[in-house]
């Protein structure tokens, strides 16, 4: 039995043409958000998950990605200057705009992704809490295309394993110690763990009664998050804080405990019907 897995270190970079180069990374992002998109085009077509008409047309999510996609952008890069390395940033705020150097953060880009569904939302004067059901259905996908790019690029490593973790691995940035694939654990909690339990729910009936896909993602995807985050390393800028916890099992509490109160609302609402003009202005 193999007691340490040899990293397959890959290119960065997934495409070079002359002086262009289109990282994994980006790819990932590309991918999540056409993946996401075809997905949720799939979802508001279907009449049966809905229990009757839609309450947004395929068209109006078609314009909705952009709206998102720079709520993923801003949020991220947001996120993980306020909430990561604002001392940093604070002294080199110029580095701020610097993307293609990394540095996203899922809180944020998830913040974002609220405040886009809002606006969006209001000014089509549709159901903010379907719309934000749909968002967070195809979330997942992205998800597992970023760990997976994270992986590649062989960041946000895990913590020391010892023998008795046969897969354990040395990354080409983690120093000599073999290390959990953290990165592939989270692709498949956050990602197709996730994206499987969601789609059950869907088909179950979820979106029936808007809100409830978006208190499950949150609340799952917390879980999920702190779960990976016993066996990932920290930003070594931040370190352990209080008590061991790290600054992602910190965020995602509060995504856990709202995501528990969407469902809750969700229930008690109950489901929506055809033509449910209080659940267009919810």
């Amino acid at each position: 039995m193999f007691l340490t897995v040899t990293f397959p270190v890959f290119d960065p970079i997934a495409i070079a043409i002359g002086p262009i180069a289109i990282r994994w990374y980006a790819l990932a992002y590309i991918g999540g958000i056409v993946l996401g998109w075809l997905y949720a085009r799939k979802i508001i077509r279907s009449e049966r998950l809905w229990g009757g008409k839609p309450p947004f047309t395929v068209t109006d999510f078609d314009d909705f990605i952009l709206w998102v996609t720079l709520g993923i952008i801003l949020g991220g890069r947001t996120g993980y200057v306020l909430f990561y390395n604002l001392s940093f940033f604070a002294q080199h705020p110029a580095e701020i705009f610097k993307l293609w150097t990394g540095g996203m953060s899922f809180h944020g880009g998830f913040m974002g992704c609220v405040i886009a569904v809002l606006l969006f939302g209001w000014k089509r004067n549709i159901s903010v809490l379907s719309l934000g059901d749909v968002t967070c259905a195809v979330g997942p996908i992205g998800l597992l295309l970023g760990r997976v790019a994270n992986f590649i690029n062989s960041e946000l490593w895990g913590r020391p394993a010892d023998a008795s973790v046969p897969w354990r691995m040395v990354f080409p940035n983690g120093g000599p110690l073999p290390r959990h694939p953290s990165q592939l654990y989270e692709a498949g909690l956050e990602g197709i763990l996730l994206f499987i339990i969601l789609a059950l729910l869907i088909r179950g009936g979820a979106l029936k009664r808007p809100g409830f896909i978006i208190g499950a993602f949150a609340t799952l995807y917390g879980i999920a998050r702190i779960t990976g985050e016993f066996f990932r390393e920290p930003d070594p800028q931040l370190g352990f804080l209080w008590g061991g916890l790290t600054m992602g099992m910190i965020l995602s509490v509060p995504m856990i405990i709202a995501g528990l109160a969407f469902i809750a609302a969700a229930w008690r609402r109950g489901p929506r019907t055809a033509g449910d003009e209080a659940a267009k202005a919810a």
